[in-house]
C-alpha cells in the first residue's frame, strides 16, 4: 500500500503509524521545538526502510554544523543507500552526501531541483533554506521559497514555516516591509514558530527599531522560548536591542540566564554567546570569567575548521580567554581546511583565515593590522555564511580598530557610513562622540 504524507507526496516504506511520527518530527523541526530526533528515531524503529526518515535524521544532524553531527549523518547515508527509494528521496540522499563532504552549494542546487519537482516538500525547502543561510546566499534564501509559494496554501501543514522562511529571505535581501508582513503572518498562524519570530526581529534590527524589537520579543516570550532549541538565538536578538540602548547590565543578565546560563555545547548557541561577548568586549565592558566559560565549551566541541564561520567565532572566545594554544590550533585548522575541496575549503581560504587572524591581531593590540585584514573582507563576507546581523561584527570590529589605531579619518568615515544607515541609533551616537566629524580640520 502506497503511503502519502499530508502534502500528497509518496513516502516509501512508511506505514500510517511511522508516518505520523515522521510528520511530528518535521513539524518540530519547522518550529525548532521539542525533540525531532526522538520522533524520527521512533519512525525508524517502526519503518527502518523508510528513506525520508533517514534523510530527516541526517539533515537534523548536518545543518547545525556541530562536528558531532557528521558521524550520525554518515550513518544515515550508509543505511539509506541500501533502500528502495523514488527520485525525490534519491535527491535528498544525494544532497546529504554532498553536504556531509562540505559541498554545501551543490547540495543546495540538488535540493533546488527536488523542490522544483515537488514544491510541497517542506523538508527540501527547509534544508535548502538553511544551506542558503550557511553559505550566505541571500537571494536564494528568498527565491528558493518564492518558487514554491504558489503550491502552498493555509490548508497544508507547515504553511506557516514557508511564510517564515520567505520572510527571512525577504529581510536578507532588504525588502523589510514585505519581510515583516510575512513574518508576522507566520507567527499568527503558528505562535511556536521560532523562525518567524526571528525573521521579524531581524527586520527590526536592520531598521534600528530597537524599542519595537524589545516589545516584539517580550510580547509573548513563552511561545518562542519554551521547549525551543532556537530560543538562545532569539534571546540573542533581544540582547542586541538592549545593547543598542546601552543597557549592558540587562545584556549581561540575559547572557547569564537564557542565553548561556545552561552552558550549551551546541555550536549555534555558542556562536550567539561568543558574538554577544565580543560586542561587549568592543565596548570595553568587563565580562569577568564569561570568556573562560565559553572558550572551555568551544574546546570541548572540538575543531570547527570545516565551517569557517564557527572557527572565526572560536577565535573570539580564545582571544577573550587568552588561550594561546587554542588560538594557534584554530589558525592551523583553518589553514588545513583551506587546502581541501568544496565550499568548506573556500570558506576557510577566502574569508575564515584572514577573519580569524584579524581577531587575533585585535586581541594583541595590533589594531591597524586588524583593520587592514578586515577592510577587504567586509565586501564579500557573506560568502562564509550567517546573516547581516551576525556579520555586522566585522563592521563593528573595524570601527573599534580604526579608533584604537589612531586612524581617525577612516574611523570617522566608517562611523558616518553607519550613521547614514542608522540615523537615530544611540549606539552610533556613542561612537560618533569618540571620533572627529568627517571633514573636520586636524
Amino acid at each position: 500500500m502506497e503511503v502519502r504524507d499530508a502534502a500528497g507526496l509518496a513516502v516509501t516504506a512508511a506505514t500510517p503509524e511511522s508516518l505520523s511520527h515522521f510528520e511530528a518530527a518535521c513539524q518540530s523541526f519547522r518550529c525548532y521545538t521539542g525533540d525531532p530526533v526522538s520522533s524520527v528515531n521512533t519512525a525508524l524503529e517502526l519503518s527502518p526502510a523508510m528513506p525520508m526518515a533517514h534523510a530527516l535524521k541526517a539533515w537534523l544532524h548536518l545543518v547545525g554544523t556541530d562536528p558531532s553531527g557528521l558521524p550520525v549523518a554518515q550513518e544515515c547515508i550508509r543505511a539509506a543507500k541500501k533502500l528502495v527509494m523514488d527520485d525525490r528521496e534519491r535527491g535528498h540522499l544525494r544532497a546529504i552526501e554532498l553536504a556531509s563532504t562540505g559541498h554545501w552549494r551543490e547540495a543546495g542546487r540538488v535540493l533546488e531541483d527536488v523542490a522544483a519537482h515537488n514544491p510541497t516538500d517542506g523538508l527540501a525547502l527547509q534544508a535548502g533554506h538553511l544551506i542558503d543561510f550557511l553559505v550566505g546566499d541571500s537571494r536564494m534564501l528568498r527565491d528558493r521559497i518564492a518558487r514554491a509559494l504558489p503550491a502552498w496554501s493555509p490548508t497544508l501543514p507547515g504553511y506557516h514555516a514557508v511564510l517564515g522562511m520567505y520572510a527571512f529571505g525577504l529581510e536578507e535581501t532588504g525588502d523589510y516591509g514585505q519581510a515583516e508582513k510575512f513574518g508576522r503572518r507566520c507567527v499568527e498562524l503558528e505562535p511556536r514558530d521560532g523562525w518567524g519570530w526571528h525573521s521579524v526581529a531581524h527586520v527590526m534590527e536592520m531598521q534600528n527599531r530597537y524599542e519595537e524589537g524589545i516589545a516584539w520579543m517580550r510580547g509573548d516570550v513563552p511561545s518562542w522560548s519554551e521547549n525551543s532549541f532556537f530560543a538562545v538565538h532569539n534571546w540573542w536578538h533581544l540582547a542586541l536591542f538592549h545593547l543598542e540602548q546601552g543597557d549592558t547590565e540587562e545584556v549581561l543578565r540575559l547572557f547569564d540566564g537564557p542565553i548561556y546560563g545552561a552552558r550549551s555545547m551546541v555550536a549555534f548557541d555558542l556562536l550567539d554567546a561568543t558574538a554577544l561577548l565580543w560586542r561587549l568586549h568592543l565596548l570595553g565592558v568587563d565580562v569577568g570569567d564569561r570568556w573562560n566559560i565559553v572558550a572551555g565549551q568551544w574546546e570541548a566541541v572540538g575543531p570547527v575548521g570545516d565551517y569557517a564561520f564557527n572557527a572565526y567565532h572560536t577565535m573570539m572566545a580564545y582571544v577573550g580567554a587568552d588561550r594561546v594554544r587554542l588560538q594557534n590550533e584554530t589558525l592551523n585548522t583553518l589553514k588545513a581546511a583551506g587546502l581541501g575541496t568544496g565550499d568548506a575549503a573556500l570558506f576557510a581560504k577566502e574569508i575564515g583565515l584572514d577573519a580569524a587572524q584579524a581577531i587575533l591581531a585585535f586581541g594583541a593590540g595590533r589594531y591597524s593590522e586588524t583593520l587592514d585584514l578586515l577592510r577587504p573582507l567586509r565586501h564579500y563576507s557573506h560568502r562564509f555564511g550567517g546573516s547581516h546581523a551576525q556579520r555586522d561584527l566585522i563592521d563593528l570590529t573595524m570601527i573599534e580598530a580604526a579608533i584604537r589605531s589612531g586612524r581617525s579619518a577612516f574611523a570617522s568615515a566608517l562611523v558616518a557610513e553607519r550613521a547614514a544607515r542608522r540615523p537615530h541609533s544611540p549606539a552610533v551616537k556613542r561612537l560618533a562622540s569618540r571620533v572627529r566629524p568627517v571633514g573636520a580640520k586636524h
